[in-house]
């Protein structure tokens, strides 16, 4: 994930999506990449790499879809006559 935006844009945030507990690591925790991925629980299954980046198309669109959203709702309550501090302080 971005620190600075919170947008998903790595593997492993679609990875955490997909399942919860700690049901997945890495050979090398350091070089986190699509080769390193080794699965924990022997109830799932590994995912290709194709479907985790689909997934991850998936995440960061839906969070694209939000961050719309929220500005659309921040300008309307602006329009609405609240100050930017009011605006910030309701969300």
């Amino acid at each position: 994930m971005n620190i600075n935006t919170g947008k998903p844009d790595h593997i492993e945030d679609a990875l955490v999506r997909m399942h919860t507990g700690q049901w997945f690591g890495w050979s090398d925790s350091k070089n986190k990449i699509y080769t390193n991925l080794i699965i924990h629980d022997d109830s799932k299954t590994k995912p290709t790499e194709t479907e985790l980046n689909a997934k991850l198309v998936e995440i960061q669109n839906e969070f694209d879809q939000k961050e719309i959203k929220r500005t659309s709702g921040k300008q309307k309550l602006k329009d609405l006559g609240l100050t930017d501090d009011e605006v910030e302080a309701l969300l």
